[in-house]
């Protein structure tokens, strides 16, 4: 199981280090073009998706890695998982459902996390 946890983890990590990265690095206008929803938030709110994006990926991999604040692994999960439903939501209301597909995936992997690394591990 702690394999299966570590690939789950590290592919999340790197799912959410990229989307985060690309919101903190591009400007608003640049993120627009292919991804319509940042029309709906300010452009610090889709940095702070991205910075939040960026710190859920740090936390899944490192404190479990190092051992030190191992249980910061499961909440920096159950932080992913808010934020894919507030994704969810939001691709809902813009009436794209079919971006809700990927969040749901994102958001059981997250939780697989979440409750291995609180529960099984």
């Amino acid at each position: 199981m702690n394999i299966a946890l570590w690939v789950v983890q590290g592919l999340l990590a790197a799912m959410f280090l990229m989307a985060g990265f690309m919101k903190v690095s591009k400007s608003k206008d640049e993120l627009a073009e292919r991804m319509a929803w940042v029309n709906d938030f300010s452009a610090n709110a889709v940095k702070t998706i991205g910075v939040l994006e960026l710190l859920g990926a740090v936390g899944l991999v490192l404190p479990w890695a190092t051992g030190i604040l191992p249980w910061l692994t499961p909440l920096a999960a159950v932080g992913l998982i808010l934020t894919m439903i507030g994704a969810a939501i939001t691709h809902a209301r813009r009436g794209e459902n079919a971006m809700i597909g990927p969040n749901v995936v994102l958001l059981l992997l997250a939780g697989f996390v979440a409750y291995g690394r609180f529960f099984l591990a």
